[in-house]
This record gives C-alpha cells, structure tokens and sequence, in this order.
C-alpha cells in the first residue's frame, strides 16, 4: 500500500550546531510544523524517508519555523536536509472553521456562473500570497486566470456536489 503525502513546508538551512533546522512554511496549520510526531521528507528526484519530529517553534516576525528532528544532532546532518520537502501524511487534515477550506479539496472543482449552469472552468490550485487567489483554467480556450478568493467574487463552494460559484466583476475573465 503507498501513502500519499503533501508539502507543507521546505527545509532552507541549518540553525545552530545541534540539529536543528529552518522550514519556509507551505501550510496554513502551523501545528504540523510544531507539534510532535511522524514527519516526512524528500528531497527532489530521491525517495522519502521517514523522520519523527520532536518539536518545533515559529521565529518571532518571522515566516520561518525552527524545527528538531530525531536522529538529526548536528550541524551537520542538518544541513544535509537542506532542499528537502517537509510532507505530512494526505488524511492528516486539521479541523476547519466555518469558511475554511483544504486546498485539495478545492483542486478539481467546477466553476459555475450559475448554480445551475454549466461548468465554465475548473479549479488547478489555490495560491496564498497575501491575498488567495484561485487559479482556474477556462473550458474555451484553456487559458488560466487568478480569481480572488473572497465571499463577494466567490459566494458558495460545495464541496460534496464538486463545484463552485463564480460572480466576477466586468473584465476578470477577459483575455
């Protein structure tokens, strides 16, 4: 049976000289990044491997967390993580607030002018950069656009049903 897993963070650099090593986040949880327990990472073209993380803590202003790793003890075992991905396991999915959703369950998600009409493009992914924005791929022509993420431009997601209800000012799907 394979496990499946996502990003939540990048390993940038070693901290210190006792193991300790710094995540650039790729979650919206940090509890997966400081809580305790099986982690997972690879680096790009290797295989996973299997690593417990023992804690973690988030640098004060700053976007980075500091995490410690059993097994990793020095400088130098951190620094030979550096370039890896931090996975977690795909079902380890924290509770959501109401309004809150997993980007995988956004991804594959029709999108509808009407609730009642037809699919006019569908969700790829959601990108967090101060402001989310969907990035969606229109059914006429596959061009991709990035759609705001607010309640006034996107006022119903149904999950269940799999699709989602567009209402764009003039000229955000133009070409």
């Amino acid at each position: 049976m394979s496990k499946e897993f996502i990003v939540v963070g990048q390993v940038v650099a070693a901290q210190g000289l006792k193991g300790e090593v710094r995540i650039l986040p790729a979650t919206d949880f940090p509890s997966r990044l400081v809580d305790p327990g099986p982690r997972w990472l690879q680096k790009p073209g290797a295989a996973i491997q299997s690593l417990e993380l023992i804690s973690g803590r988030q640098l004060p202003g700053r976007d980075l967390f500091v995490v410690r790793f059993e097994g990793i003890n020095d400088r130098s075992a951190a620094e030979a993580l550096v370039q890896h991905q931090l996975l977690v396991d795909v079902n380890d999915r924290p509770e959501l607030e109401a309004g809150e959703f997993h980007v995988l369950d956004l991804q594959g998600l029709e999108v509808r002018l009407d609730p009642d009409g037809p699919a006019i493009a569908t969700v790829l992914d959601l990108h967090h950069g101060g402001n989310d924005l969907l990035e969606i791929e229109l059914l006429d022509g596959a061009r991709h656009c990035l759609v705001p993420f607010v309640e006034a431009i996107v006022p119903e997601v149904h999950i269940k049903e799999g699709w989602l209800l567009l209402t764009p000012p003039q000229g955000l799907l133009d070409p």
